[in-house]
């Protein structure tokens, strides 16, 4: 007998309020990001126009595009919350996945293209600034360095008490990539100012402001996919999903398991939905409960599973198959 089974959700009650408290680690390590980034890209700009230094600006406008993707970042860290209503029945968890996308191509558009135009027109310029700007300059990037060296320590700090590592949460993952980026940002502009008071040849700081960019085109790109990947719906770990597919195995109900498929929802929220086969003979009775039973037990070693639907059937009996391959 083939049937649909009880195919419900098993729903985590009070998610949303819940996974509030666990963004609260996140949110301080963006607001802290957003205020070094607010603080040194002044400085950065200041220094850029005194020195005009375009490896300066270039980082300025790299600070820019920082702080503009926190606010995208805190904007995801309080929409994605948002608990579960008729036209989104699945919650809006994917929020977090679509800012950080925006995040990306913030990165790219205000901080990379300029970079490499500041690069470039550096190398067809080839104007000489005077040193004394320049060292005025290497004095806000230092400082610069401090604050974007801490911001980057709070969140690798985050990141090694986080569950699931920094590929959990895309805003801490985009908060560690920008920081990241950003101390080697500054110390390309250092090497590259540095470079060219020794030298006088403006060629290499208009290097390190195409280096600049290069760099944050290829962590735009990076951070992107990532977040197109999970806004488009990507599978739950493989190491998870082989964990599910064994206890789905060992139910002595389930003669077999035909299909399970998988989907992350949100940083603490995922579908798993099975098709399975039962054991032939069993009462619609039974079934609900077995099925309840499974759900939470799928539940209980993933908690993150909060949207579980099973497809059952019953396995035909040996006198069914036989009839069947007769047929054929």
């Amino acid at each position: 007998m083939s049937g649909n089974g009880d195919g419900g959700a098993a729903g985590k009650s009070g998610a949303a309020g819940s996974g509030g408290s666990k963004d609260s680690g996140t949110r301080l390590t963006v607001l802290v990001a957003l205020g070094a980034n607010l603080l040194i890209a002044a400085a950065k700009a200041a220094g850029g126009v005194v020195a005009g230094s375009p490896a300066l600006l270039s980082e300025a406008a790299h600070s820019v595009a920082d702080s503009m993707n926190e606010v995208f970042l805190l904007a995801a860290l309080r929409r994605s919350r948002r608990p579960p209503d008729r036209r989104h029945p699945f919650g809006y968890g994917k929020e977090r996945f679509f800012w950080s996308l925006l995040a990306a191509v913030g990165i790219f558009v205000m901080g990379g293209c300029f970079s490499v135009f500041q690069g470039i027109e550096a190398l067809r310029s080839g104007a000489h600034e005077s040193h004394s700007g320049y060292i005025a300059g290497l004095a806000v990037l230092a400082v610069a360095l401090v604050a974007e060296g801490g911001s980057l320590l709070r969140a690798l700090h985050q990141v090694r008490g986080q569950p699931g590592g920094i590929g959990h949460d895309p805003a801490l993952r985009t908060v560690v990539a920008e920081d990241g980026t950003a101390v080697l940002g500054v110390v390309l502009a250092m090497i590259g100012m540095a470079l060219h008071m020794a030298t006088g040849q403006s060629v290499w700081e208009g290097s390190a402001s195409l280096a600049i960019g290069v760099l944050l085109g290829y962590v735009a790109y990076r951070l992107g996919k990532e977040a197109r990947d999970q806004l488009i719906g990507e599978a739950v770990d493989p190491e998870m999903r082989d964990r599910i597919r064994a206890l789905l195995d060992a139910q002595p109900e389930i003669d077999s398991v035909e299909a399970l498929l998988t989907m992350r929802l949100g940083t603490d929220s995922a579908l798993v939905a099975a098709r399975v086969d039962l054991m032939p003979g069993m009462e619609s009775e039974r079934i609900e409960l077995v099925c309840e039973r499974i759900k939470a037990s799928v539940a209980n070693i993933w908690p993150d599973a909060d949207q579980v639907f099973l497809d059952v059937t019953d396995a035909p009996t040996a006198d069914a198959r036989a009839r069947g391959e007769r047929i054929a």
